[in-house]
């Protein structure tokens, strides 16, 4: 005898379909790509523009001292703008970008003599601030902080007030020379420089 009794339909069940299944399994697969992408140690990547004498090349956002030795009216501070470079008196606007201090040293010591300016000019430069890193990703305040001479990566982080609890302290990826330039996995203990963009990667549980 055929039963009068209807079965109600499941309700609240989800019911993958081929296309659903293959989207979470590209999901899957992309973040298995990104937790298994190798990077080269960070004590491996050079700064840019370094030579092994004066690893430090100057950038936007640094602030510098010009002294111009027994004129004092040609010396001063200056910060270094959004193109790299700075107004100087007598000389006009220095490029400085990706150079070190030595070499803006010879070439404001040059130029003052050929111009005519001064007969045998000596001139110093040196860094007063640093630019500042950024720090990304799975810390409590991310941002742009200022940086002091010979902060680490753990400092950084602490900087911008620890970790969170996503964090994955193993994986930690700095970009030097900015965002665009190739990562590098970064010990605790390793230096961080000037502009650097660290990146706290988020650990999946």
């Amino acid at each position: 005898m055929k039963s009068l009794v209807k079965t109600p339909p499941a309700t609240g069940m989800y019911h993958p379909t081929r296309r659903s299944l293959g989207l979470m399994l590209l999901g899957a697969l992309s973040l298995a790509a990104c937790a298994t992408q190798d990077y080269p140690p960070l004590a491996s990547v050079a700064p840019p523009g370094s030579t092994p004498d004066q690893p430090y090349t100057l950038g936007t956002g640094d602030r510098i001292r010009v002294n111009v030795y027994g004129y004092d009216d040609l010396s001063g501070e200056y910060d270094i703008d959004a193109t790299g470079a700075f107004p100087m008196p007598l000389v006009g606007t220095v490029k400085v970008a990706g150079k070190t201090p030595s070499a803006i040293e010879s070439e404001l010591t040059k130029s003052l003599k050929s111009g005519g300016y001064l007969t045998d000019p000596r001139v110093g430069v040196q860094v007063v601030t640093y630019r500042p890193f950024f720090i990304l990703g799975e810390v409590k305040t991310p941002g742009r902080y200022p940086y002091e001479n010979g902060m680490s990566v753990l400092e950084a982080v602490a900087t911008a007030g620890g970790y969170t609890f996503r964090a994955n302290e193993n994986k930690i990826i700095v970009h030097r020379g900015g965002a665009s330039a190739p990562g590098a996995l970064a010990q605790p203990t390793d230096a961080i420089l000037p502009g650097d963009v660290i990146d706290v990667q988020q650990r999946f549980f």
